[in-house]
């Protein structure tokens, strides 16, 4: 029987490292899930063990080219993002894979903003809200002056999905999506590099920038096949959506982060909006997309897990919960504010919050996540706005791990009554993305 021709597609997040095999109309016929322990970098705080992930990415790949029923014509890779591999000329990663919740230095980040702010117009030009190691293109300024030892090794930085298809290629390249999610590396009125780049001689270790669509032949054991650049996840995840709407719509892509992007908004930033965690992506393309971002992921994980201890439940209670309307009046009827967050700051969008989780006020565990859910919903909604005003946009598509929770999506439903929210199972869809760039 002839083997079935399939795109392979490493989709790398956070949390979990998965591959897909996909047949010729981009069905799913083989996957592989992992994860993988943090270890420590040099200054003992966790990181991803680049090496692990390598010999993991490497590994997969050789097992699903031994498999007799499918034949890999075309692989690409899509990864989180803020994430450099830095290599020597070997092509052999010289610092470890940092982690971009790290600190950044305060007094190198003053450095920095002393040369090339404010910050406030350097985020407006660069269209990246001021974050720290967020801003993943500061890692490199970071590298050069804390730790020059290091930086004097690196021969090239990689975007984390350059990195891995470098790895399969020997092509080292730079692509649009990788360098447009707030790295703080690209001038957006400009559409180049931004110049503090060159001033810094950053420009020479960086790759020469290439469409997000190319892609180069290569032949492993008599098996030739299509390799893509690589793209960056939220970008990704767009894809399948842009592909199937002949409409305008909106995306809520959520996992450890909730990105909101309008594709159809390239109105530019104000300070405001990069106030509340509102920039720019650039499209496949080179297009500016705006986005909003919320970091409800790990806030949902904190919270929860507070929750379980507080009331002695098993974890994964939540999932079994369905919508009930009397319970979102109940919740929503409260006059005051029941939680503290830990990472996210409802100030910014002007709503407040509790001074401490009222934990003695809540009768049972589903009075209490009710009420959290319906106060994530209402950030959630505020992030939302900002790119959806001004616009057309009638439809809103969730996809990832909340839509999949009838609580989030029901209360967004009745919070956005003139949308209509479509939940989708594009659980794949960052993989579906990354597939459909190389076909």
């Amino acid at each position: 029987m002839e083997p079935i021709k399939v795109t392979a597609i490493f989709d790398i997040g956070k949390t979990n490292k998965k591959f897909f095999l996909f047949d010729q109309e981009l069905k799913e016929v083989y996957k592989v899930y992992h994860r993988l322990d943090y270890i420590q970098d040099e200054d003992g705080e966790d990181c991803e063990s680049i090496q692990a992930l390598t010999q993991w990415v490497r590994q997969t790949l050789k097992e699903a080219l031994d498999l007799p029923q499918f034949l890999i014509v075309k692989l690409n890779f899509t990864t989180y993002g803020a994430s450099f591999v830095h290599i020597d000329q070997m092509g052999n990663p010289v610092a470890p894979l940092y982690n971009y919740l790290k600190k950044y230095p305060e007094n190198i980040l003053e450095q920095f903003y002393s040369k090339y702010g404010p910050a406030e117009k350097f985020s407006q030009e660069t269209s990246s809200p001021a974050l720290g190691m967020l801003n993943s293109g500061l890692q490199l300024y970071w590298l050069k002056y804390a730790k020059p030892e290091i930086f004097k090794k690196i021969h090239r930085s990689l975007h984390l999905p350059q990195y891995f298809s470098f790895l399969f290629t020997g092509k080292a390249v730079s692509e649009y999506t990788s360098i447009g999610c707030h790295t703080g590396l690209w001038d957006f009125a400009k559409g180049e590099y931004h110049h503090w780049v060159k001033a810094e001689g950053i420009d020479k270790i960086l790759p020469e920038v290439v469409d997000t669509t190319t892609s180069f032949p290569k032949t492993f054991d008599q098996h030739s096949m299509s390799i893509g650049v690589g793209v960056h996840d939220s970008s990704a995840a767009l894809l399948p959506y842009l592909t199937s709407n002949t409409e305008s719509f909106a995306l809520l892509s959520t996992g450890t982060w909730a990105i909101s992007i309008n594709p159809f908004n390239d109105t530019p930033l104000t300070l405001d909006e990069l106030r509340k965690d509102c920039l720019h992506f650039l499209s496949r393309e080179g297009r500016p997309i705006k986005i909003s971002r919320l970091f409800i992921g790990e806030e949902h994980k904190v919270q929860i897990e507070k929750l379980y201890v507080h009331f002695q439940l098993e974890k994964g209670y939540y999932k079994a919960l369905s919508f009930e309307k009397e319970r979102y009046d109940k919740a929503r009827s409260k006059t005051h504010k029941r939680f503290r967050f830990e990472y996210l700051k409802p100030e910014v969008f002007g709503i407040s919050q509790a001074n401490e989780t009222d934990w003695k006020g809540f009768a049972d565990f589903e009075d209490a996540y009710y009420s959290f859910i319906h106060e994530l919903t209402d950030l959630q909604v505020a992030s939302l706005q900002l790119v959806l005003k001004g616009t057309k946009a009638q439809k809103l598509y969730i996809d990832g791990g909340f839509n999949a929770n009838p609580i989030f999506v029901e209360m967004l439903r009745y919070k956005l009554p003139g949308i209509s929210i479509e939940t989708t199972d594009f659980a794949l869809g960052t993989a579906l993305g990354a597939g459909m760039v190389v076909s």
